[in-house]
């Protein structure tokens, strides 16, 4: 029973549910290196973790704004939240598995304006 409700969930996220094709966001990292399996599925795993991070701060950030009634400074505070979390990713990668980093390429830093990430925190805020 308790896998069967797992497995549910996962599919559920996984196709019906799924932010990359209900919304049509964050499409161009995938077409961008999608060549090779493992190079796709490590990219994948950085955008995910971006987006984990980038929603979670998003939701922090939220509140504080909400707090001194200044909701006008969502939108770049969302934008300096991804960039830094973005630089994070891009330094540890780096630091940790050289070949990622040259295979990923140009598209490690393209993360930041990934349309996806900025649509999460703005989708989760509001």
């Amino acid at each position: 029973m308790v896998s069967e409700s797992h497995m549910f969930i996962f599919l559920n996220a996984c196709l019906i549910n799924n932010f990359v094709l209900s919304s049509f966001l964050g499409i161009c990292p995938f077409l961008g290196v999608s060549g090779k399996i493992d190079t796709a599925a490590r990219m994948g795993g950085a955008v995910s973790f971006v987006m984990f991070v980038a929603s979670l701060c998003a939701y922090g950030i939220h509140n504080a704004l909400v707090a001194i009634n200044a909701p006008y400074l969502q939108l770049i505070s969302y934008i300096v939240v991804i960039a830094s979390t973005v630089q994070l990713v891009e330094m540890i990668i780096k630091k940790f598995s050289p070949a990622l980093f040259r295979a990923l390429g140009i598209f490690l830093p393209l993360i930041t304006t990934n349309c996806a990430i900025l649509g999460l925190a703005l989708f989760q805020t509001n």
